[in-house]
């Protein structure tokens, strides 16, 4: 009977019961089977809630812990769930003692792999770049939700040095993350749960030269994709002339780069508030072989502060490659005229209050000041005073002592 089990276990492995070659097994004892062709193999193992993580076992006996296992074993665990990934397993019965759900659900996902999109060969600072990366299981895409969803993909921008692995970590250059991925069907996510990962990527970063990495740093799959990037500086300005002419409307202004973006692709969507919160929409495209575009934005005349942000989209020169800009929030304010004539007398007025404030703060001071000499010239008077009667005192006894005894020097002069 054991022999049938072990058999119908390779067959179970042998083939694609999932696509992906996802197995999931209902093992006796909780063992399974790692083939000799399997280079990478992650088991994914529910265990009842809560629970210690397993003890993950090899065929030769060695254990294998959440807090004790070699550097080619990454382990990640939940209160209820343990996802374990390993290079080059050992082939032959592999166990998990542990206490794993009464229906020993544990699956298995072999030689998993991560690719990804390729970096332009320009990246341009703010611009906001699709990028998907994609987990595969024998080259075919990965269905298994509770894996996917425990997947941290992100993205890190460093700046490039040479040699970097040789200098010491504290000399090494910081990475910056630019994002993170998701396979939740939203945003620029196209289906969730296809095993395909999606970032919006804010090229927020200085011009120069970086290295893009893609990793996972939770411990369920720590894989790295490193590519070369260039960042070149943002190919485009943008200003708001904000219009001192009531019958003229207010316009922001956009003008490409020359050698950077194609003529006649600008196109652009803004996005205006007013004080009250009323929210506006306007676009613009610019003219066939221009560099420039103007949206209008009406000149309402009420007093108050006011936001606007958008988007810029153009096209690269050279490769045609779709270019997408934020525009953040900026602001401009309509405020009352001023009356030249009028702020004048007031600041004239203020400044003739300032004054006044000045000389009677002046005349308290030369006051106190005088209260406070007065008084010190009274305290040295009587420590003066008292120091003379003190000596006066002593040289009066003095003079006393040296009358009482003349008498008595008088007295022993022997007589003639």
């Amino acid at each position: 009977m054991h022999k049938v089990v072990i058999g119908v276990l390779i067959w179970l492995m042998a083939s694609s019961v999932w696509a992906a070659s996802e197995s999931t097994m209902s093992l006796l004892d909780n063992r399974f089977r790692v083939d000799p062709s399997i280079q990478q193999i992650t088991f994914v193992i529910y265990r009842k809630k809560p629970s210690r993580p397993v003890v993950l076992v090899r065929p030769d006996g060695q254990k294998y812990y959440a807090w004790k296992a070699p550097d080619n074993v990454k382990w990640y665990e939940e209160t209820s769930m343990d996802i374990i990934s390993i290079d080059n397993p050992m082939p032959g019965p592999w166990q998990a003692v542990g206490k794993v759900t009464p229906e020993n659900h544990i699956k298995l996902i072999s030689n998993l792999q991560l690719t990804s999109d390729h970096f332009p060969e320009r990246l341009y600072q703010s611009e906001v770049l699709k990028f998907t990366a994609r987990l595969t299981s024998d080259d075919q895409p990965i269905s298994l939700r509770d894996f996917l969803e425990r997947v941290k993909l992100k993205v890190t921008f460093t700046p490039f040095v040479e040699n970097e692995e040789s200098l010491p970590k504290e000399a090494r250059p910081i990475p910056d993350v630019l994002g993170d991925f998701s396979d939740d069907g939203r945003d620029l996510d196209e289906k969730a749960g296809d095993g395909i990962f999606t970032v919006a990527l804010p090229v927020n970063v200085e011009p120069g030269k970086y290295r893009a990495r893609i990793t996972s740093g939770n411990g369920v799959f720590l894989r790295a994709q490193e590519q070369t990037v260039l960042v070149y500086p943002k190919p485009y300005s943008d200003t708001l002339i904000q219009s001192r002419d009531k019958t003229q409307p207010h316009q922001v202004v956009v003008s490409g780069e020359k050698g950077s973006l194609e003529p006649g692709s600008l196109a652009m969507q803004i996005t205006h508030k007013d004080e009250q919160g009323h929210v506006d929409h306007f676009d613009a495209q610019s003219p066939k072989d221009s560099l420039s575009l103007s949206v209008d934005i009406p000149n309402t005349q009420e007093f108050g502060q006011y936001t606007w942000s958008g988007t810029l989209y153009a096209n690269e020169l050279a490769t045609k490659r779709p270019l997408i800009f934020p525009i953040s929030q900026q602001s401009y304010s309509l405020v009352h005229e001023i009356d030249l004539e009028q702020a004048r007398l007031m600041q004239e007025k203020q400044a003739a209050e300032r004054r006044k404030k000045e000389l009677e703060q002046a005349i308290l001071e030369r006051r106190a000041e005088k209260r406070k000499m007065a008084i010190i010239y009274i305290i040295v008077g009587n420590i003066v005073a008292m120091l003379l009667a003190v000596l006066a005192w002593f040289i009066w006894r003095k003079v006393k002592a040296r009358k009482a005894m003349q008498p008595e020097m008088q007295l022993e002069v022997p007589k003639k």
